[in-house]
């Protein structure tokens, strides 16, 4: 602090005891956004700065020992409060980065200064920014927006054959619902996976608000993604803290990074058991809380799930030309590591099996992400019209009011449900999935046909049901 002040020309004040109040004390605080704020107030202490031109601004910043502003992460998170809290007037000075970044929030009012001594200048002219000003020593400028560029997505006609998963893939995207895709090595589980966000609908401006913010808090944002779906796909190594969050201050784990998005976990069953259990609450409800010894946190986590597996450890149990060398102990040790309350939140169970190399090489291109796109956000749309939500949210008498089943498909279920010892969580689930099922068909009745497809799809792993 005391460089940056003197090396940008103003006057440290000497001989005297200087103490900066960070209240309320109780909260955590920490990075260097503190720096400009704290800069500030010593110079507007010792008279080189009118505290009266600071009020109405709110400043962020961190300083080199030169003076010159660097960006700060969470600067579209803070721009998003301070929208939140409607306070009149108010505007938020921060380093270019960080402005342009805090400008994608609808009628919020940035600056940007690329120096102390530009912040000083203005506040000393007590006059309104001008805009296009640059450089050390001529005030702050607006900050800008830059222009969304189109969602980029790799296409699902680069996946040959595979019907049944990209059917599956449909249906999730469609209802917002949880997909599991079983397969040996090499049979395009990953493929479908990371094709699979360029299915989803385009995201609303408050949804694409609140993942940029989740990713501004752990320093991921990037401009050139800025609109786009999130996906997350964590290493197998991942810890119990890093896909849920934590630390202190706690910070958002993968799952809220994929808020609004993707959650990919590929060989899902190497994730350590408390990593994997931990997934049990957040998708139920959309949210993680936090609780540490001093502080608690929520983070908001309306993720779409997306795993893969091998049907067991050397991964060519039902292959049809490689003999699978496990034995039917290991094959259900392997399986055992998905627990059943885990399994229990997975809507969508499907079988990728090998392809054959003639199939591959010589197999007519898929179906584009685009096609597939358009019925997905009609179905979402016919939902969302209907109930207001996702097929996925449904539950208690929302479900049982918008489900419209007719009796002989409810009887169907039933008897599924009575043959295969289902829980309530996975009868429920299974008639949303028919529901979704029927909104991507365009009908409002859900039938036999419906809830017979959605039935097959409650298969575990490998086909165990």
């Amino acid at each position: 602090m005391r460089s940056a002040i003197a090396n940008s020309g103003l006057d440290f004040p000497a001989n005297k005891r200087i103490t900066v109040n960070l209240a309320p004390a109780d909260l955590p605080k920490d990075s260097g956004r503190f720096d400009l704020p704290i800069a500030l107030g010593i110079l507007g202490a010792s008279g080189q700065v009118p505290l009266a031109a600071i009020d109405g601004h709110e400043f962020a910043g961190e300083l080199s020992l030169g003076g010159e502003l660097r960006p700060v992460r969470g600067a579209l998170a803070m721009s998003l409060a301070l929208r939140r809290e409607a306070v009149p007037d108010l505007s938020l000075v921060l380093p270019p980065g960080s402005a342009e970044e805090a400008a994608l929030v609808p009628d919020a009012r940035v600056y940007r200064a690329a120096h102390l001594i530009d912040v000083v200048d203005q506040l000393r002219q007590h006059g309104a920014p001008e805009e296009g000003n640059t450089g050390a020593g001529k005030g702050w400028s607006l900050a800008q927006a830059s222009a969304a560029t189109p969602a980029a997505y790799a296409d699902l006609a680069d996946v040959k054959g595979q019907a049944a998963a990209k059917r599956a893939l449909e249906i999730a995207a469609a209802g917002g619902h949880s997909l599991l895709m079983c397969g040996p090595p090499g049979s395009g589980k990953s493929m479908l996976a990371h094709r699979f966000a360029g299915l989803l609908p385009p995201l609303d401006n408050d949804e694409a608000l609140e993942a940029a913010a989740l990713a501004s808090l752990a320093g991921r944002f990037d401009l050139a993604r800025w609109g786009q779906r999130p996906t997350a796909a964590p290493h197998h190594t991942a810890s119990a803290v890093a896909l849920v969050g934590g630390g202190s201050p706690p910070r958002p784990g993968e799952i809220s990074l994929a808020h609004h998005g993707v959650l990919f976990l590929d060989e899902l069953p190497e994730f350590v058991r408390p990593a994997l259990e931990a997934l049990r609450e957040p998708l139920e409800t959309g949210r993680i809380r936090i609780s540490r010894a001093t502080v608690q946190t929520e983070f908001p986590a309306r993720f779409q799930l997306i795993a893969a597996m091998n049907p067991c450890p050397c991964g060519y149990l039902g292959h049809p030309t490689r003999a699978c060398r496990c034995s039917p102990e290991q094959v259900a040790r392997y399986q055992g590591k998905l627990s059943g309350p885990l399994l229990d939140r997975i809507d969508l169970m499907v079988d990728v099996p090998a392809l054959p190399p003639d199939h591959l090489l010589h197999g007519m291109a898929g179906e584009p992400s685009a096609c597939v796109r358009e019925r997905v956000v009609a179905a979402r749309q016919r939902a969302l019209t209907r109930q207001g939500e996702a097929n996925q949210t449904l539950s208690g008498q929302a479900l049982d009011a918008h489900a419209q089943a007719d009796a002989t498909a409810l009887k169907f279920l039933q008897n599924a449900a009575q043959r295969l010892g289902w829980s309530a969580r996975s009868t429920h689930r299974a008639l949303r999935v028919a529901r979704t099922i029927a909104d991507l068909a365009g009908q409002e009745q859900v039938g036999v046909a419906e809830v017979a497809e959605a039935v097959q799809y409650r298969r575990g792993p490998g086909g165990r049901g």
